[in-house]
């Protein structure tokens, strides 16, 4: 397991509370309707599930979803979250890498990864895209949702390396710190990688976060 994944299966407990914060709450409503609209009725691939607070948002809307983490710590708190539970017979939970994505058949119509984006490492961005992309159907709606960079609610950037990556310095309950890769790519950055992945790519950028929508080639 990479230090990325160590750092997440600890923070399984702890995850949610970042969904806590007073100020992104408006924005988080938005989110939340824009997300259970644009994946109802389609069969979704999700990326980096992680404790399911997405999965949930979505999973009565969806026709199905197959929710993908590494962290077996996470799964078991996304498998008994509400309307994931209440629609068990259509939202499975899968153990697995995001850069290695199990072989689904290209069923899904849909891909959707919240807060992952920004984890991946710049070099390997359109590596991971490509892979992303040929992971779902032919033309297929593709969604991320992730972090704007904001000062006074964001956590600061620790460092940057030699690539244009960035990272922060987290503190869990244990008391132990992480360093942990944390991007915050501009709008342009975000319409431009996606353009070369599919076609018709969007953003729409809030105050705390961003959402990027584009359509996988056909």
């Amino acid at each position: 397991m990479d230090k990325l994944a160590a750092y997440y299966a600890q923070r399984a407990t702890e995850y949610e509370r970042i969904y806590a914060k007073p100020e992104r709450q408006s924005d988080l409503r938005v989110l939340e309707a824009r997300i259970g609209k644009i994946l109802a009725g389609r069969k979704v691939l999700e990326l980096a599930c992680g404790t399911g607070y997405w999965t949930d948002i979505f999973a009565a809307q969806a026709a199905q979803v197959t929710a993908l983490d590494l962290n077996d710590e996470v799964l078991e708190v996304a498998r008994v979250k509400e309307n994931a539970s209440k629609n068990a017979a259509k939202v499975k939970f899968v153990r697995g890498s995001v850069y290695e994505i199990p072989d689904f058949g290209r069923t899904h119509d849909a891909l959707f990864a919240g807060f992952w984006w920004s984890h991946v490492p710049l070099a390997k961005m359109d590596r991971f895209l490509e892979s992303a992309a040929r992971s779902v159907a032919p033309g297929a709606l593709i969604a991320f949702l992730d972090n704007r960079y904001v000062e006074g609610s964001s956590t600061p950037v620790s460092r940057r390396d030699a690539q244009g990556n960035s990272y922060q310095a987290r503190r869990l309950d244990d008391g132990s710190t992480h360093e942990v890769l944390k991007n915050f790519p501009a709008e342009s950055a975000l319409v431009q990688c996606a353009s070369r992945h599919g076609r018709g790519a969007q953003v729409e950028m809030l105050q705390h976060y961003w959402l990027l929508t584009w359509w996988a080639p056909q």
